[in-house]
């Protein structure tokens, strides 16, 4: 396994841990005036794309991709649109970690499938398994998993104060 990729891929979470563990840090590192959530989603679409760069540099491309590719990457993919669609940036990068008042949503697919955008996620990395080493889809999805059960412990005490 290639270090440099195996890191690549673990980029984010170390990041996603400290934010979710400590809200409050983030909160006063940003500063007033600027969203937490925002500037949260900036970094994290810059550790995806270390993810994705990672990712690509140990992959083969063959085409056509195998006929499971398409409906794990699609149903994968609708999860994370869905998600954010009904969370909004502020549901889905942490905003009530930050102090955020984030309504209860019950709509699909909260109520039927537990933590949709992790599981999405993971189906769209399963189908992407024919192009890259399943040593990394594994390590990615390990990643995932290690935040579903730190999420799934959330202490609403150490939730962080909102700055005003």
């Amino acid at each position: 396994m290639g270090i440099a990729a195996a890191i690549g891929v673990l980029s984010p979470f170390p990041f996603y841990y400290w934010l979710w563990s400590y809200p409050q840090t983030w909160v006063e590192l940003c500063g007033k005036g600027r969203d937490p959530c925002k500037v949260m989603a900036y970094v994290s679409h810059f550790l995806k794309l270390i993810q994705f760069l990672s990712l690509f540099s140990v992959s083969t491309f063959s085409w056509p991709p195998p006929l499971y590719f398409w409906p794990l990457i699609a149903f994968g993919q609708f999860l994370n649109f869905r998600v954010y669609q009904l969370l909004g940036e502020s549901g889905t990068y942490y905003g009530v970690r930050f102090g955020k008042n984030i309504p209860w949503v019950t709509e699909f697919p909260f109520g039927y499938v537990k933590d949709p955008q992790y599981v999405g996620s993971i189906l769209s990395l399963f189908a992407c398994v024919s192009l890259v080493p399943f040593q990394y889809i594994l390590l990615w999805t390990l990643g995932y998993v290690a935040m579903i059960y730190l999420e799934s412990k959330e202490d609403p005490a150490t939730r962080a104060k909102p700055r005003s």
